[in-house]
């Protein structure tokens, strides 16, 4: 038998030998014979041109090679399935989560914004000494001839604090009498009413005009801390237990639920301790250094009683107690009080006058400012002596200032 060799190349040389003709007894050893002596000449060749033996039935030339890079070992995809994904399946859980999550954010935000960018509240102008009352402040020395001038200056102020040694609580930086309950700022370098302190995290001092705001701000900042840290709560389980996809999401979950639940931690003490200081009505400061009265230290000199005490921050209308907007009682110039220790150098109430409307519990708030009325705690016996012959002005003077609100009404 002759072979051709020009006709065919060596691939399809190859190719045109059945798979069985080295086993044929019909005398087709010596092609095949010639073939392998082809491959020894030619290795690399035929290791390319060879087709698989399920070739020799079909076309050679247009049979494609199996990719492995599109199969896996076991003929499946080369994309695996995705993971689990980490979130709620029902529809339902899915809508009332936002719902809640979005108005706690918008709370917060709205709470915050006040707190940081409302003003504090600075003494009126009737608190400010005039020209003549600054000149002669600057003549005199200080001692009891200095008082006097103070004493002169706010006996028509509604003042009922004084200082460690009872005198005229008066700023110097200012130059203005300090209302009740106001403090010079170090920070801001002026008096603010009401002061409660001054907080770095909203940059501002917390006082008169936005301790409401304060107060729901906190509130509603830890009740956003502890919805983030229940929801993502059953993932934080699954992280120590394996249940969760081995992806990045299982560290981001991890550290979502520590920083909310410290952060629910530390506002859940300064809350609680905020809403005590509501409750008697006391100040940041106050709460560490009691209010001081001609009478004495009294450090539940405000208290009012928990309703009243409340409604002096919140307002009376209770569909703005939980809006961050401006509802609070009074002008921030001046309190009502409770005078729990009578003043031994005042006279005993005039005749005539209920004494159970003392207690606090009897108190109502002023329909006038109180600074309206004068202020018994600055003037001595013989005025009152005075007073008292006046039916019109003698009320204006009584011990407690709470009787004087009363009157007012």
């Amino acid at each position: 038998m002759r072979l051709e060799d020009g006709a065919l190349g060596p691939g399809q040389r190859q190719a045109a030998v059945p798979a069985g003709a080295l086993l044929d007894p019909g005398g087709v050893h010596q092609p095949a014979a010639r073939l392998v002596l082809l491959r020894l000449r030619h290795p690399a060749v035929h290791s390319r041109a060879a087709p698989p033996p399920s070739a020799s039935r079909g076309h050679p030339s247009h049979t494609p090679l199996p990719r492995r890079d599109r199969t896996g070992e076991n003929g499946g995809a080369r994309c695996q399935q995705p993971p689990p994904r980490v979130s709620m399946e029902n529809v339902g859980e899915q809508v009332v989560c936002l719902i809640a999550y979005h108005l706690l954010f918008a709370m917060f935000v709205w709470s915050y914004w006040k707190t940081i960018f409302t003003l504090p509240m600075n003494p009126s102008k009737e608190f400010h000494l005039s020209y003549a009352e600054k000149e002669l402040l600057e003549r005199e020395p200080r001692g009891e001839a200095h008082q006097e001038v103070l004493r002169r200056a706010a006996k028509d102020l509604p003042i009922y604090t004084r200082t460690m040694s009872g005198a005229i609580r008066y700023c110097d930086r200012c130059q203005l009498i300090k209302p009740d309950r106001c403090h010079h700022c170090s920070v801001c370098d002026k008096c603010i009413l009401k002061m409660d302190h001054h907080c770095p995290w909203v940059n501002n001092c917390v006082g008169f005009s936005n301790y409401k705001f304060f107060l729901l701000f906190l509130a509603y900042s830890l009740l956003y801390c502890l919805f983030i840290a229940a929801t993502d709560l059953q993932y934080f389980i699954k992280f120590w237990t394996n249940g969760l996809p081995d992806t990045q999401a299982k560290f981001h979950i991890m550290f979502l639920f520590f920083a909310a639940a410290m952060f629910s931690v530390s506002l859940s003490s300064l809350f609680g301790y905020h809403c005590w200081l509501v409750s008697k009505n006391k100040s940041t400061l106050e709460a560490f250094r009691s209010p001081v009265f001609r009478h004495g230290t009294d450090k539940n000199g405000f208290s009012l009683g928990f309703s009243k005490n409340m409604r002096q921050v919140f307002g009376d209308e209770k569909k703005y107690w939980l809006l961050p907007v401006f509802s609070s009682l009074g002008d921030g110039c001046s309190f009502p009080t409770c005078l729990v220790n009578q003043d031994p150098e005042q006279p005993s109430t005039p005749a005539g006058m209920n004494s159970t409307s003392k207690t606090p519990e009897n108190h109502q708030f002023p329909a006038k400012p109180l600074r309206e009325s004068q202020s018994h705690l600055l003037t001595d016996s013989q005025s009152w002596t005075e007073n008292s012959a006046n039916p019109g002005k003698g009320k204006a003077g009584m011990s407690n200032p709470a009787l004087t609100m009363e009157n007012e009404t």
